[in-house]
């Protein structure tokens, strides 16, 4: 049943109201819906921090956004790469001491479909270091700045994560045996949303007043299978890309803002675009597969990831 909440155009940037005086914080903001999001938040008069891997391509993306709004617009980035946990830290620590607010933090940034088993310098397979473990730490080390400002936290997740094993391979997360671009890939998303589903449990356990929400773009045309796909899975998106089962990057932003800006969202959900297998249409509350937020497979999760990083949460 299509939701209507949002009437039936969905969540649109015309429910956005004034953002000045709010800070968000995006991940993997340089290109695609990062950037996208970026845009929509600045066209609001916020002020946007992207933390980005590419010096270069954030340097870009900054300048092109204040060739669009003008060079007072207060968009600025930090150097940061999710797949090393030392970097993550330096770019938290930055962040602390630069940024006195933080409204919501966007964990946009990804990697898909790896075509070859690389890991980490933490040791750990590529894509979950990157999407899980690096946001993990990320929003810990961010979380009390948060809650401050009684703000959010955004995991945008994929519909890719009932592709494949419908829960965590504890057995073997790093994929040393058997490893498969697009299981290791499902696992990666489906980790991120049990640490939001965790959190959100956590935090309302603990009294603290941060809201986490999870949302996925839909199929939106970003860079994310062309720089990180192997060679078949960029051909079939490319042939893809042809059809309407593909929105614009921008319509893909649309879930993270919604969730970072739209008041009364409930936060066991999953938002995203609810046309053709809501790979695209109007943006509300999606399908959400009760597997996702299986308690203990969770919170072992949980546990386990403090255990990898090495960060243990606060609450």
């Amino acid at each position: 049943m299509a939701d209507t909440t949002f009437g039936p155009d969905g969540w649109t940037p015309a429910r956005l109201g004034d953002l000045s005086g709010k800070t968000y914080v995006i991940t993997g903001a340089n290109a695609g819906a990062g950037f996208q999001a970026a845009r929509l938040l600045l066209t609001k008069g916020a002020s946007v921090v992207m933390l980005n891997r590419s010096a270069e391509k954030s340097a870009a993306a900054v300048a092109a956004l204040k060739d669009e709004f003008g060079a007072a617009a207060d968009v600025r980035f930090g150097k940061m790469d999710l797949a090393e946990l030392a970097s993550v830290r330096t770019a938290a620590a930055d962040v602390l001491a630069s940024t006195p607010k933080i409204d919501a933090l966007i964990c946009n940034a990804a990697i898909a479909q790896v075509p070859s088993r690389k890991l980490t310098v933490d040791g750990f397979e590529s894509q979950l270091g990157t999407n899980h473990y690096g946001h993990f730490v990320l929003c810990g080390l961010l979380f009390d700045r948060i809650e401050e400002s009684a703000g959010r936290i955004v995991v945008v997740a994929s519909l890719g994560y009932k592709m494949e094993l419908r829960t965590i391979q504890f057995e073997d997360m790093n994929w040393d045996n058997n490893d498969s671009a697009n299981p290791a890939y499902s696992q990666s998303k489906l980790a991120q949303m049990m640490f939001a589903y965790e959190l959100q449990d956590r935090v309302a356990a603990a009294g603290k007043q941060v809201e986490v929400y999870v949302c996925h773009p839909g199929s939106s045309k970003t860079s994310l299978i062309s720089t990180s796909g192997g060679v078949m899975t960029k051909v079939m998106w490319w042939l893809m890309t042809k059809s309407p089962m593909v929105q614009s990057a921008e319509k893909g932003a649309y879930p993270e803002v919604m969730c970072a800006t739209e008041d009364g969202l409930a936060q066991r959900a999953l938002y995203g675009p609810t046309g053709r297998m809501e790979f695209v249409g109007p943006v509300g509350t999606g399908t959400l597969e009760p597997y996702a937020y299986d308690k203990a497979v969770m919170a072992q999760l949980w546990t386990r990831s403090e255990e990898e990083t090495g960060f243990a949460w606060a609450l």
